[in-house]
């Protein structure tokens, strides 16, 4: 399967990654005191450090697997903005902002103090029709130029129109693959694939009392909106894919799961490239576990490299040998 012609073209492939963005901020530190003004502890701030969120993790994921990204997305005119862009630069991510002077950048501040989250302030506000018009049109610009599409939904505004996008994207028969977000799917309707976990299904489809019940809904919602697959993430119970007929498990590669944060990311942006690729939906979905099984045994988002997802999938296909 990692012949040198796929590698090769992997390295050719050009993912259209887009969504919302923001900029992760974490600022690190030492929690010694309570502070005498009120009954919180105060951080004494060492470090920050600044990370590419939402969307751009995407495109950042996409680009650590092998593949070419370009992000598409809407911004204000502030100092976040410029922040993220210098980022971006040095992670070798092209992009493509419209900016609305109207509002701020999202930015999620994290405040961490003895290895421990204390505090996250977020600053987020949605775009105006003006600039929703404007990445409209840049999307039609840029989309012949693209392989597959990936849309990144954090529910911050930016995918207003993706049913627009989604249409426009199976006209140019382009595969086109949605992390999801909210209680409404309907806008995802005729996507290749989307990738909700737990959570976000039973918000939807409503709860379920066993994995039969999860099964049925899984499906029911697949069939209503159309789509090729549907590809649901069970953090440390694995995946499963959802196809007309059939239903495809792998348990989760993690023997250790310290953090899921940017998991969903690592994932879509794996499902995204294989697509691309036109491999089968087997080949994605190993792909894609072995992939998020790297990430989620590390503290913090992370990414996955092609290497290393290549070296994962290697040591599971031998076989175990008894003591």
């Amino acid at each position: 399967m990692f012949s040198t012609d796929f590698r090769r073209a992997l390295s050719e492939l050009r993912v259209l990654v887009v969504g919302d963005v923001m900029l992760d901020e974490y600022w690190f530190g030492t929690v010694s005191r309570i502070s005498p003004e009120a009954p919180v502890p105060v951080v004494r701030v060492d470090r920050s450090d600044e990370r590419p969120g939402g969307a751009a993790n995407v495109a950042k994921n996409v680009v650590a697997l092998g593949a070419q990204a370009t992000l598409l997305s809407i911004v204000g005119a502030d100092d976040t903005a410029r922040r993220l862009r210098r980022v971006l630069e040095g992670q070798s991510i092209r992009y493509s902002f419209q900016v609305d002077e109207r509002i701020r950048t999202t930015l999620k501040l994290r405040i961490i103090g003895q290895q421990q989250q204390m505090l996250r302030i977020d600053f987020e506000e949605a775009p105006s029709h003006r600039a929703l018009d404007a990445k409209q049109n840049e999307f039609e610009r840029l989309l012949p130029a693209h392989d597959i599409v990936i849309f990144s939904d954090y529910g911050k505004g930016a995918l207003g129109r993706v049913d627009r996008f989604i249409s426009q994207a199976r006209t140019a028969g382009q595969p086109t693959v949605v992390d999801p977000k909210g209680r409404d799917y309907s806008p995802y309707r005729g996507a290749t694939v989307i990738t909700p976990n737990r959570g976000e299904l039973a918000v939807v489809t409503g709860d379920w009392g066993d994995e039969f019940e999860m099964d049925r809904r899984a499906e029911n919602l697949r069939v209503k909106l159309g789509l090729d697959a549907l590809l649901l993430t069970m953090s440390e119970q694995g995946m499963k894919l959802y196809r007309e007929g059939v239903t495809l498990f792998r348990p989760a590669q993690a023997r250790e799961i310290y953090d899921v944060s940017g998991a969903g990311d690592t994932v879509v942006a794996a499902i995204g490239i294989m697509c691309g690729l036109r491999k089968s939906w087997e080949d994605a979905l190993e792909f894609a576990n072995a992939a998020a099984g790297i990430v989620v045994s590390r503290l913090g988002a992370s990414v996955a490299t092609l290497d290393e997802v290549i070296a994962k999938m290697h040591r599971s296909a031998k076989p175990e040998t008894a003591e």
